[in-house]
């Protein structure tokens, strides 16, 4: 088995070209595709997408919801509620919206998931606290018993892709971090 370490992939790209089995949408609580990650979801993977959203329904802040991919190359999109509508991102909703996607993958199975930078865009949240935060709900999802055998960040542009490497360098680096994984 790979070491913890080579299963969080970081990269500059576009999540929506994803081959994963689930990509993760940056959402808001009602579900709404509206601007960012999730108008991007919305034009490349079809109207489909918003349409299972809309059976959902409203989802609790730091909870998320899993759809299927619509014209994506992921099978399924895991939205992860980490702001009201037109709100802004909270550390709290951003961490148990990371958690809670990944436990989602894992009860569907599912062997890889790519995340963006979730809530830095229209909701403001500070990348570096972001990366950080991510980052340790991945490692710690993986150190578990999961069927998710890699866990991908996918970032917009190389400045957010360095600071989400130099995070993971770091986290990596603490005394008892076990880089050997599950």
């Amino acid at each position: 088995m790979k070491s913890l370490a080579d299963r969080i992939v970081i990269r500059q790209g576009d999540l929506t070209e994803m081959d994963a089995d689930a990509i993760v949408n940056a959402a808001n609580n009602d579900l709404i595709l509206g601007g960012g990650v999730a108008g991007a979801i919305r034009r490349k993977g079809g109207e489909e997408i918003q349409r299972e959203c809309d059976a959902i329904g409203s989802i609790p802040l730091g909870y998320a919801a899993i759809t299927k991919g619509g014209k994506l190359k992921a099978r399924f999109v895991i939205h992860a509620a980490s702001m009201q509508l037109g709100g802004k991102t909270s550390a709290d909703a951003l961490r148990h919206s990371t958690a809670h996607s990944l436990r989602i993958a894992n009860d569907h199975g599912l062997k890889s998931i790519a995340f963006p930078a979730i809530g830095t865009g229209i909701a403001r949240f500070p990348l570096q606290d972001c990366a950080e935060i991510m980052l340790r709900e991945a490692a710690e999802h993986l150190k578990g018993e999961t069927s998710i055998e890699t866990v991908h960040f996918v970032l917009f542009d190389e400045a957010a892709e360095d600071v989400f490497k130099r995070s993971w360098k770091r986290i990596q680096a603490e005394p008892g971090f076990n880089v050997a994984g599950a």
